[in-house]
């Protein structure tokens, strides 16, 4: 059994409608989820991604009105974003500019492109060029080029304090692979180490960052609450079976009903989930229409009435 890449990534918004705004509109992706928090129904949950909510593409946020992170370590601290080609990253350099958005300059990292930058409530971001491997699948109604558009998720760099206790979760149970490691560009006293998973790529790479020294960090808006991890749908009650196996404490199967999923932490809090390649979003959903509506999983379909009317306009 092997884990094939990122599943999706959830992060923390406390400016939910702004937030919609900001991916939508200035970085292009579809929304293809309109849902809420299925364990707290009076925040939403928005899952953007590409043209047909692929897994790896999406990049999910809770409505959840926080105080601003406390940056530090223990913590997801950067999610990478893959693009296609130097031409792409240089068309983002200036299209964000113009949008008033933080953004650094094109370097090079880690042997790849890559344009830092910072949503609206400061969540780090990365674009980075993958060299157009694996499948694209571009939105016709992005204010985006299809050439220029966000493929899926990249590398997810974490920071701990210490790397062995993370190391033996990372190569004992969950098998991904050490292959390189690079100085941190904030602090070349801090090495960043590079595990991979599956066949690799930019879309199955977890980076590691080891930095001791950095108080521990505190989640908010701005921050990341999760990371998942793909696994083909056959695969989810053997994994279930081994993470018990291996003594790893879990939530069990959980339905997540366009997804199966296990959650579990790695040694220093930082929440893993493992989730399944299918059903997918077009289960409950006209694909042409995805992230039109509010859509429910059906255990919370007796309770809409409630839940819709609770939910802030986001358009």
């Amino acid at each position: 059994m092997e884990l094939t890449g990122i599943h999706h990534l959830t992060a923390i918004s406390a400016k939910i409608r702004e937030n919609h705004l900001f991916y939508t509109r200035t970085l292009g992706m579809r929304l293809v989820k309109r849902s809420v928090n299925q364990d707290d129904v009076s925040a939403y949950h928005l899952f953007y991604a590409d043209a047909v909510g692929s897994p790896g593409s999406d990049l999910t946020f809770f409505d959840w009105p926080m105080p601003p992170e406390r940056r530090g370590t223990r913590s997801i601290i950067r999610t990478c974003l893959r693009v296609n080609g130097a031409a792409a990253l240089e068309w983002w350099a200036g299209h964000l500019r113009e949008a008033g958005v933080t953004v650094g300059g094109v370097v090079e990292r880690d042997g790849r492109l890559t344009l830092d930058l910072e949503d609206p409530e400061g969540q780090r971001l990365s674009l980075i060029d993958d060299g157009g491997e694996g499948e694209a699948h571009p939105w016709d109604r992005s204010p985006v080029p299809a050439a220029y558009q966000i493929r899926g998720l990249g590398p997810i760099i974490m920071s701990v304090p210490n790397l062995a206790p993370t190391d033996n979760l990372l190569q004992g149970v969950l098998s991904m692979r050490p292959v390189r490691h690079y100085p941190h560009p904030d602090n070349g006293a801090h090495t960043v180490h590079v595990y991979k998973m599956g066949s690799g790529g930019a879309h199955a790479e977890l980076h590691v960052a080891v930095q001791p020294d950095l108080p521990v960090a505190r989640q908010g808006a701005g921050a990341v609450h999760h990371v998942a991890f793909r696994i083909p749908d056959a695969d989810y009650e053997a994994w279930a079976a081994h993470l018990n196996r291996m003594g790893v404490a879990n939530s069990g199967e959980v339905d997540r009903f366009w997804f199966h999923s296990l959650y579990f932490r790695e040694p220093n809090g930082i929440l893993f989930e493992i989730a399944t390649d299918g059903p997918g979003f077009a289960v409950d959903e006209d694909a042409a229409t995805l992230g039109e509506k509010v859509v429910l999983p059906p255990f919370l379909e007796p309770r809409r009435a409630a839940i819709v009317a609770n939910l802030k306009p986001i358009d």
